[in-house]
């Protein structure tokens, strides 16, 4: 058995067919590329399916079992191969990308004294800088390998807790996203920016800020049916947003795995890609943190799942309970309501 918070990919033997992956970072477990799913459709329609290289990034990593995307060549709304896609496509190896005490980010001067991606990471001072968030490439960052992509964007701000791999079944994993992680992806997924009209699905990036309704349906909505939750606790991993901010005291105070801080956003905040989606993979199509392509993400009180009598196969659609359950990192059914629709309705409140 992997021991917790070792890797990023749970080992073939640990997640047999019915058993899902069980690494529980926030970016998710690329193991769910290997889950693949069929289920019967209704009446005469041909089966469904969700094949696993549709639910994250599909690095390539022969001696893991990891293959390129069998559908998509390049990066969807960008240029990046598929073919060429692996773990330093976006994480520099060398870690040169480092943040000095005024905020500045550049690949050398100051030497990096430590990571600066914890709560408990020290700060840059006048001597000496700390790495930049999970190692991300910044401006010019191009792989050897590659040669002919370089980024434009730099990396985010942002802040994790130091104990991020784990369940929530009781508390969230708070990451503090400040700002600019829609404008670091799109270094490989330009077209979905905010800042390139009339291309993008949902809007995304430091200009797209939480309006009074939004921001009021996020704190108040609890679950279909609820609306009576409260600004100071309104905060979901399943559903984080951008702070608005690159103060680094602030996102350090914000941070946490202990559920002290639960505070949902402001006028200040916005929306990134990481509101939707794992920036790994996960047990749904596109990278989603639940499941968009069914009506009721809990039914009859439960989680959905073949191996559950009486749930129509387009809820469980090929999942057993278990595997269901493991994609909202192990929170109790019971936090959502009895037949709970989509996790949109966090910020849409249309159910």
């Amino acid at each position: 058995m992997v021991p917790a918070g070792e890797y990023v990919a749970t080992s073939d033997v640990d997640m047999p067919d019915g058993v899902p992956p069980g690494q529980l970072t926030p970016g998710g477990d690329f193991g769910w590329l290997k889950k693949s799913y069929k289920w019967e459709a209704s009446g005469d329609a041909p089966a469904v399916e969700s094949r696993g290289e549709w639910h994250g990034h599909n690095i390539v990593a022969a001696d893991y079992g990891f293959q390129a995307d069998a559908t998509l060549t390049e990066a969807p709304g960008g240029m990046y191969p598929s073919g060429s896609l692996s773990c330093i496509s976006c994480h520099d190896p060398h870690g040169r990308y480092r943040r000095d005490d005024t905020g500045a980010i550049s690949t050398t001067g100051k030497p990096i004294i430590a990571s600066g991606s914890y709560t408990n990471s020290v700060d840059p001072d006048a001597k000496f800088a700390v790495g930049v968030y999970r190692l991300l490439g910044g401006i010019g960052y191009s792989p050897k390998s590659l040669g002919n992509h370089s980024f434009t964007d730099g990396p985010p701000a942002a802040v994790c807790p130091p104990n991020y791999n784990r369940p929530e079944d009781k508390t969230n994993t708070r990451v503090a996203y400040g700002s600019g992680m829609s404008e670091w992806c799109t270094n490989c997924h330009k077209a979905y920016l905010m800042k390139t009209p009339g291309t993008q699905l949902h809007p995304a990036g430091n200009g797209i800020k939480f309006s009074s309704g939004i921001a009021a349906n996020y704190n108040a909505y609890v679950s279909s049916g609820n609306l009576s939750g409260r600004q100071d606790t309104a905060y979901t991993s399943m559903v984080p947003f951008e702070m608005g901010t690159s103060d680094y005291s602030l996102l350090k105070k914000t941070a946490n795995s202990d559920g002290s801080v639960t505070t949902g956003p402001d006028s200040n905040a916005n929306v990134m890609c990481l509101t939707c989606h794992r920036a790994h993979a996960s047990g749904w199509d596109k990278s989603t943190r639940w499941n968009m392509k069914t009506e009721m993400l809990v039914w009859n009180g439960d989680y959905a799942g073949k191996d559950r009598n009486g749930v129509p196969a387009q809820y469980s659609q090929g999942r057993m309970h278990a595997e269901t359950k493991k994609t909202f990192y192990d929170r109790p059914a019971n936090y959502y309501g009895i037949y709970q629709r989509s996790l949109c309705n966090k910020c849409h409140a249309k159910d």
